[in-house]
């Protein structure tokens, strides 16, 4: 088994020929892949490619570039939208403060209604964060003592402090491609003391692909090159690697029913 925990399959550079990206992906290996969703003009298309085929599943959620957007999106929008049988995951949501495309307090409001719908729901909650590790860290820890909740922190790049206070509060943590990047020594040492039973990996195609593919639109197939890396940097064989973040993924996210 070999999962894509995260990948946008409706995004320019794989929509166009997504038969295509999904034959590949099946053909390096890849099982199953989550097809994230950042905006609610998405969700539609992102569900209907889940509903169509049988190894994908779609999250439901706003990115934090995508908060000024949203102004009035509640609760009841997220919450209909998850009762979807292919809907397995809220997000990705979150904050970013890197780019700032939306207002501050719009991303933390609007991740704290992300968080409560994962509480409700039992569905992981799917975090981008950049930029920002103390406001996550807090809002996560402050949003913890209401009841705990899911989640997992989507393409890892942050410290080896933040992974510690994420794990201690029970998340998952993600890697993507950047893991194989030649300047990512931090991240790769990061990655290599993550518990194995909290690790999953993703490729964030069309996004971020990894080595040897930099350069190239990525595709889910390359995940399986993210895993060999990785499983090198934790001395273990990549089969090895590949069917223990699988199992992750469906402890996770148990709707997928794996």
């Amino acid at each position: 088994m070999l999962i894509d925990s995260h990948c946008h399959l409706n995004y320019k550079g794989l929509v166009e020929n997504q038969a295509g990206v999904l034959t590949r992906a099946r053909e390096a290996g890849v099982t199953g892949m989550l097809n994230i969703s950042t905006r609610q003009s998405e969700w539609e298309a992102i569900v209907a490619t889940a509903r169509r085929e049988p190894d994908v599943w779609a999250s439901i959620g706003i990115h934090p570039h995508e908060a000024d957007g949203h102004p009035d999106l509640g609760a009841a929008a997220l919450l209909k939208a998850a009762d979807d049988p292919k809907v397995i995951g809220i997000g990705e949501t979150g904050l970013d403060y890197y780019y700032d495309h939306s207002d501050r307090d719009a991303q933390r409001a609007l991740f704290r209604v992300h968080i409560g719908v994962a509480r409700e729901t039992g569905l992981p909650l799917i975090i981008h964060t950049r930029d920002a590790e103390d406001d996550t860290a807090s809002i996560l820890a402050e949003e913890m003592e209401k009841g705990a909740f899911p989640a997992l922190i989507h393409c890892f790049t942050a410290s080896a402090g933040f992974a510690a206070k994420v794990l201690d509060m029970g998340l998952s943590i993600s890697l993507s491609g950047i893991v194989t990047f030649k300047n990512a020594k931090d991240l790769q040492a990061v990655s290599a003391d993550v518990p194995e039973d909290r690790l999953l990996i993703e490729t964030d195609a069309p996004f971020l692909a990894p080595v040897p593919h930099r350069g190239q639109v990525c595709e889910p197939a390359f995940v399986a090159d993210t895993c060999r890396f990785v499983a090198g940097l934790r001395g273990v064989e990549s089969d090895a690697l590949a069917e223990k973040t699988a199992r992750n993924f469906a402890g996770l996210f148990k709707k997928a029913g794996l």
